[in-house]
This record gives C-alpha cells, sequence and structure tokens, in this order.
C-alpha cells in the first residue's frame, strides 16, 4: 500500500496540433505551466526531441527558460536533455545559468537515447555513438563542473559552480536503473511509452541503491499517460489524437497531431494490436472517477514516489481541463493516506 505523499508533475513534448502556429503552441505550453503551478505540480519538464514536425520542444534549454521566467514556484527542466548529442561543459554553462536566474527550481534530467533518428543523431553529433557509449562519464563531467571543488580545475563552467541543479537520471530500460542505483540519483522511467521494464528497472535501482552527497534513499518517478474528460465517452473521442499519434510512430508516418474523432470500430481494432496495447499499458483514460480507480491502483503496485503525466491530445482546453483534473485526483489521494 502506497502511504507517503505522492508528487505528480507534468511532461510537455510541445506537441504542435493540426493548424496551430509554432508560436500558439509555445504561448499554449507556458499556460498549461501556469495552471500546473496554480494546482500545486511538483515540476514542469520539458522533453528534447528532433526532425519530427510534431514536437516543439528541439531547443528545450531555451524553453526552460521561457516558461521558469513566467512561472513563480513549479519547478522547470529537463525530461530530459539527452546528453550524447550535447557537450557536457556547455550543458553545466547552460543549466548554471538557469539556475542562478531562477534559484532551487531548476532540474536536469538526463537521458542516454537521441531523441530523434539516426541520422538526425548524426547530424547533431558525428561522434554520438561514442557519446552515448561514455553516458556514465559524461554525466560525472557535469557533476564536476558543478562542484565548488572545480574552482582550481583548467576547464570550468564557472556559471555552474555550486549552484543548485539536481540531476536526474531517465531511462527506457534496465541499464539506466543500474547507473542511476550506482550514482545515487533520483530515477525518472519513462513508463508512459516504455512500458516493458518498469517493474524490473525499479526493483534494480531500489535493491543497487548507494546513498550519495545529493541523495540518501531511492528516489523513483514514473511516467503515465492521463487523458481526463467529463465522461468517459468523452475521453474516449479525445484519446483517438493519442492512438493515431501511436500510430504514427509504429509506422514511421509522423504528423502533426490530428483532431479527434468518434471512436470507430477500425480505430478500437488498431488498439488492440499488441504493439499499441504495449504503449497503451500505463495510459489512464476516463471520467475523474474512472482515471482516480487506475491511478489508485497504479500507485499500490508501483510505490512510486512521483507521478509525471503526458496529455498528448489535440486541444489545448482539454488538456488544461485534464491537468486540472489530476492534480485534483492527487489531492484527494495524498489527503485519504
Amino acid at each position: 500500500m502506497n502511504t507517503k505523499q505522492t508528487a505528480y508533475s507534468v511532461l510537455d513534448l510541445v506537441l504542435i496540433s493540426e493548424g496551430r502556429s509554432l508560436k500558439e503552441t509555445f504561448n499554449n505550453s507556458l499556460e498549461l505551466a501556469q495552471v500546473a503551478d496554480q494546482n500545486e505540480y511538483k515540476r514542469y519538464w520539458l522533453a528534447e526531441h528532433h526532425n519530427s514536425i510534431a514536437i516543439g520542444s528541439s531547443a528545450t534549454v531555451v524553453l526552460i527558460g521561457y516558461v521558469a521566467q513566467e512561472t513563480q514556484s513549479i519547478r522547470v527542466g529537463s525530461g530530459g536533455i539527452m546528453l550524447p548529442n550535447h557537450s557536457p561543459l556547455i550543458v553545466a554553462e547552460q543549466f548554471g545559468t538557469l539556475g542562478a536566474l531562477y534559484p532551487n527550481r531548476i532540474d536536469l534530467g538526463l537521458g542516454r537515447a537521441p531523441g530523434t533518428d539516426p541520422q538526425t543523431a548524426q547530424a547533431i553529433r558525428s561522434d554520438f555513438m561514442q557519446a552515448a557509449h561514455s553516458f556514465p562519464s559524461e554525466i560525472q563531467k557535469i557533476e564536476t563542473y558543478f562542484s565548488s571543488e572545480n574552482s582550481n580545475a583548467k576547464v570550468r563552467a564557472t556559471v555552474a559552480e555550486g549552484v543548485n541543479v539536481p540531476l536526474y537520471i531517465l531511462g527506457s530500460s534496465t541499464d539506466s536503473a543500474h547507473l542511476a542505483a550506482q550514482k545515487g540519483l533520483p530515477y525518472a522511467f519513462a513508463s508512459h511509452f516504455a512500458t516493458t521494464h518498469l517493474f524490473d528497472a525499479l526493483e534494480i535501482y531500489r535493491n543497487e541503491f548507494t546513498a550519495s552527497k545529493t541523495l540518501k534513499t531511492p528516489y523513483t518517478i514514473a511516467g503515465v499517460n492521463i487523458i481526463i474528460a467529463p465522461t468517459d465517452e468523452a475521453a474516449q473521442k479525445i484519446s483517438t489524437s493519442f492512438v493515431k499519434m501511436i500510430v504514427g510512430i509504429l509506422t514511421g508516418k509522423r504528423g502533426y497531431v490530428q483532431a479527434p474523432v468518434e471512436m470507430t470500430p477500425d480505430l478500437e481494432e488498431v488498439m488492440q494490436h499488441p504493439a499499441v496495447q504495449k504503449m497503451l499499458k500505463y495510459s489512464f483514460i476516463g471520467s475523474k472517477d474512472t482515471v482516480k480507480t487506475q491511478i489508485k491502483e497504479f500507485l499500490e503496485k508501483t510505490n512510486v514516489h512521483e507521478l509525471i503525466a503526458a496529455t498528448n491530445i489535440y486541444d489545448h482546453s482539454d488538456r488544461v481541463y485534464s491537468y486540472t483534473k489530476f492534480a485534483e485526483i492527487m489531492k484527494e489521494l495524498n489527503e485519504a493516506e
């Protein structure tokens, strides 16, 4: 039984809906972050993706500053920075700067995947594969750049030294669990799309965890898809945009987020496809009461410290509604403990 207070957060890919401009999309993300701030969400994380017309979060660090500037207390960060795409020194300088501008509000979530296709990964960084294999040592470089003890080194990220920007390891496989445990860092698992290894990864992380300067006991975050509407039927209709998005990912035919349609027999058949079912496993779709029951069960099974919710749908007002109701659910579940 989950007997602790469970934090709740937002994961935003800055999805671009068909017929919406990029500027409108950015403005909607900011408004959503402000709603999350008002509803006591713990953090607002922006993902890094490249070469996808439907995802606007490619310049992740710029958007983090944009959101942090116009919010009050919510933590803002990366879910995540795909470290093999970047120089650890530049990442430390960027996030050290953000951490100085917005004290104690910036998170640095780090992932190993490219967040794009192989050709684009090569265009971003020609030695991407080498950098991916060096992920543990690249993280160590960032930790060193943030350390006050690095002040006498020949290579320094001077704007980062001593700045409080906590690091998080992101993962979608068991490899990341071993690493997060070894380094004593908080661990965020991408169970909103990579559902297979969630429980194995959590078990590995908890069993192998070694306390560090920054974290004495394990801290776990799980990604979930949340779509809440006034009725189950309305939520199912809204979710058709998400289902089409998943089909696009699986078939390599990615486009802008499509407007929802009535659930048809064809779509219902698509939803039963094993590959789609696998990605939808931790997707909680329905009215507030329906989703509350699903979330309670998920928390009892996983016992994670925090849920980070992705709501990948077409309409901004539907998104705001869903996240507002999700906050109500989490407050009610926490109050019941």
